[in-house]
């Protein structure tokens, strides 16, 4: 950090958002819950999180109040150009041990990453949640990565298993989501897919994607998750709860979070849901006359940064 001296210099190694529009989903269902998990009042400007090493290889999570400053960094990085973070120390909000994510780099010449001695004192370290177990952070986190790999996902999504024999697709009744007919259950256990040949539900964990039985009905989960995304459109939940980002010139990716599920769709195709209740299973709700509607409707809540 500019300012610093040697041994209290920190390493940057990456950085996020942490904002309504944008912020780590393993932190909490919405931007206020994710402040709080990190004992920060939910400004509407938002922080940065800038995860780095001190001199003695220890971990820290470095929270700054200048935003800009951390996202021009962040959109050098993701265009592969270099760029020099340096928050002034008048920007620091605290610092925290630990990182909340796990990383795969480290800084060089110093020793290999670990949780500082704080001898008890202040907040316990952040840490990553457990890829072996399944919860609400490991749920949030299967939703980004299907976020984000949007096409590899949909691929394994096989759109023969929506279609009833009368031509309509399954889990599109008329009544719209919520109703007895508005989701398809495709899922399978971690691990429990055989791996080689995407089927038509999918599962997450353990950091990657397997393929999954499917397994006929509607899930009481999908319909629950549904109707309270309807509801959101009612009355508008905390900020963050939906998330919108682009996707293509007339398409958005939506990230909708609820207490036990999480919603990844496209605003022009389908949704997938994963809940708590089922680890590691991605739940596809097909389109139908319904969901256009109620997409459109949960992306106009969401924040539109430039």
């Amino acid at each position: 950090m500019a300012g610093a001296d040697a041994d209290d210099a920190l390493l940057v190694l990456t950085a996020m958002l942490l904002t309504p529009a944008r912020f780590p989903s393993v932190l909490g269902d919405d931007y206020v819950a994710a402040c709080a998990a990190l004992a920060l009042e939910p400004y509407e400007e938002g922080y940065g999180l800038v995860l780095g090493q001190d001199g003695e290889g220890a971990r820290w999570t470095v929270v700054v109040d200048d935003v800009s400053l951390v996202a021009v960094a962040i959109a050098a990085w993701d265009c592969g150009m270099a760029h020099d973070l340096s928050p002034d120390e008048r920007s620091v909000v605290c610092a925290l041990p630990g990182w909340p994510l796990a990383l795969t780099v480290a800084a060089p010449g110093v020793p290999a990453p670990h949780d500082p001695e704080t001898d008890g004192l202040g907040p316990a370290p952040l840490a990553p949640p457990d890829p072996e177990s399944w919860g609400p952070a490991q749920r949030r986190l299967g939703a980004d990565e299907i976020a984000e790999r949007w096409a590899l996902w949909r691929e394994q999504i096989d759109d023969a298993a929506f279609v009833r024999p009368d031509g309509e697709r399954r889990g599109e009744a008329a009544e719209g989501p919520g109703s007895d007919g508005a989701g398809s259950e495709n899922s399978g256990g971690p691990g429990g897919g055989s791996g080689d040949e995407p089927g038509s539900g999918s599962t997450v964990g353990g950091g990657g994607a397997e393929s999954g039985a499917p397994a006929a009905g509607h899930h009481p989960g999908v319909r629950r998750a549904l109707s309270e995304a309807v509801a959101y459109t009612r009355t508008p939940p905390p900020p963050g709860r939906i998330r919108s980002v682009f996707a293509s010139a007339d398409t958005r990716t939506l990230r909708v979070d609820g207490p036990g599920w999480s919603m990844v769709a496209r605003t022009d195709d389908i949704a997938l849901i994963l809940l708590d209740e089922e680890p590691g299973a991605v739940l596809p709700v097909g389109r139908g006359p319904a969901l256009p509607g109620l997409l459109e409707a949960l992306d106009a809540l969401a924040p539109h940064p430039a």
